[in-house]
């Protein structure tokens, strides 16, 4: 009885392994068909080599005429200052000057009302000479940063900046004294006339509308093992 169970259990055990063996086989090839998806789904691994980098703000020089015209607008600059500076200093001198030419006009008034009228005719010349300097010096660097329509306000203050010489001219630089400051004025507005017309020439203007000088990236070198 105990000799006829031993082939069914040899039988039974043999059974069992070819199930186990096959079970095996199939998950193996599961596991490889998920892997090869898997593989086959994921993205390609970026190249080291021959990879350019993205664009970069960077401060460039700017264009020969616009160095040109920043140049002169500075010179301008100074040229006006030291005329601010020879009108004050001149100042004393010339208010007899200036109350012969309001007594000119009407010489019924007592003294004490030409020399008031030519203290205010020379502070009415020597104000608008420093807000030119004030204002042009903030207009130079919203230029240097390319502000839009900056050129346009640059022209107004020419135009301004010529008006007060011609009343400058006409009321205060005058005699001795005043010739050299009718020169030194003369400098200053011309200078600022060669600025601006240097500020609208094509590369100043392009170099505006430009606003930011961007270099393009180039390829990446490979990193070295040392690097990694």
């Amino acid at each position: 009885m105990r000799t006829s169970d031993r082939p069914s259990a040899d039988v039974g055990s043999a059974g069992a392994v070819e199930t186990a063996n096959a079970a095996a086989s199939t998950a193996t090839a599961v596991a490889e068909r998920e892997k090869d998806a898997a593989k086959a789904s994921a993205p390609d691994r970026p190249a080291l080599t021959g990879k350019a980098s993205a664009p970069v703000i960077v401060k460039l020089p700017p264009p020969f005429v616009v160095r040109l015209s920043q140049l002169a607008w500075v010179t301008s600059l100074l040229a006006g200052a030291a005329a601010v500076v020879y009108m004050f200093v001149i100042r004393q001198a010339q208010l007899p000057e200036i109350a012969d030419l309001v007594r000119a006009v009407d010489g019924t008034r007592a003294e004490a009302t030409y020399t008031t009228a030519s203290d205010i005719i020379f502070w009415a010349m020597f104000t608008p000479a420093v807000a030119i300097l004030l204002v042009q010096v903030a207009l130079l660097v919203s230029f240097a940063n390319r502000r839009p329509n900056v050129r346009w306000w640059l022209f107004a203050s020419v135009l301004f900046q010529g008006g007060v010489f011609l009343m400058i001219r006409q009321l205060l630089a005058f005699g001795e004294r005043g010739a050299p400051l009718e020169q030194i004025l003369l400098v200053q507005l011309g200078l600022a006339v060669v600025g601006l017309l240097l500020s609208v020439l094509p590369p100043a203007l392009r170099w505006t509308a430009r606003k930011h000088d961007i270099r393009g990236g180039g390829p990446v070198a490979p990193a070295a093992d040392s690097q990694l």
